[in-house]
C-alpha cells in the first residue's frame, strides 16, 4: 500500500490501546478498522488508517496525540461548540477547516487557537520561509524559536556585533589634502555665489555679513 508500518512494537501497542479503549471503555463506533492489517500482517508493526466515531468529547484520542493512522470524529451542534473544544486542548500546533465558503472558513481561523492553520488542507505545515512550529502557551511550544525557517537561522547564527570610535587623522598627509579638499570647496562655493557682475555674495540668510 501507500502506508508503511509505524516505527516499532511499543508505537503498535500504544495505537492499539487507544483504539481498544475508545470501543470497549469509552462506547465510541469504529467506522473503519486498521487492526485487520496488524492481524494480517505477522511480520513489522502493521496498523491501518483508521477512524473513530466519539461519543464523548473527553474520550482520550480525541484528546491526546496518538501519533498513528487514527482519525477521531466527534458530532457538534454548533460551530461554537466545535471552537470551545479545539481551544481547550492544551496543544496548539495545527488546526484545518474543510469548507467551500471563504466566509466560513474566515470565521474559524479568527477564533481557533493553533499556530498553523490550513482550509481544505489536512496538515497545514507551511513552505519556506515561514516557520514550522506550535504557539506560545501551549504543550507544542518549547523555547523561543520554531524548528525551521528563520527561526532555524536564528538559531544556528551567532551575531557579532562591533562598536569602534576613531580619532580624526592627525598624518601630514591626511592634513594638506584636507587643507586642499576646503580650499576646493570655498571656491566651488563662492563660484555658485556670483552675481551677474561677478561679484561674491558674502551674506546670509541672517541678514549679516
Amino acid at each position: 500500500g501507500e502506508m508503511g508500518p509505524v516505527i516499532d512494537g511499543r508505537s503498535l501497542e500504544r495505537i492499539l490501546g487507544y483504539i481498544e479503549r475508545s470501543e470497549k471503555e469509552e462506547g465510541a463506533k469504529i467506522l473503519l478498522d486498521g487492526r485487520e492489517w496488524t492481524r494480517t500482517n505477522a511480520k513489522g508493526n502493521w496498523i491501518g488508517p483508521t477512524v473513530i466515531l466519539h461519543e464523548n468529547k473527553t474520550d482520550a484520542a480525541m484528546n491526546e496525540e496518538v501519533f498513528g493512522p487514527v482519525l477521531s470524529v466527534y458530532h457538534v451542534s454548533t460551530w461554537q461548540e466545535a471552537i470551545a473544544i479545539e481551544n481547550a486542548n492544551p496543544f496548539g500546533n495545527a488546526a484545518a477547516v474543510y469548507t467551500s465558503n471563504g466566509g466560513h472558513a474566515e470565521w474559524f481561523v479568527k477564533r481557533v487557537r493553533a499556530s498553523m492553520l490550513g482550509v481544505n488542507i489536512g496538515i497545514p505545515v507551511p513552505r519556506e520561509p515561514f516557520s514550522f512550529g506550535g504557539l506560545y502557551g501551549t504543550k507544542s511550544k518549547f523555547g523561543d524559536m520554531d524548528i525551521t525557517g528563520d527561526g532555524a537561522i536564528e538559531f544556528f547564527t551567532n551575531r557579532i556585533k562591533i562598536t569602534s570610535r576613531w580619532p580624526a587623522p592627525s598624518a601630514p598627509e591626511y592634513m594638506a589634502g584636507l587643507a586642499e579638499e576646503r580650499q576646493s570647496q570655498q571656491l566651488q562655493e563662492d563660484e555658485e555665489k556670483k552675481g551677474d557682475d561677478g561679484h561674491v555674495d558674502h551674506a546670509n540668510f541672517a541678514g549679516t555679513m
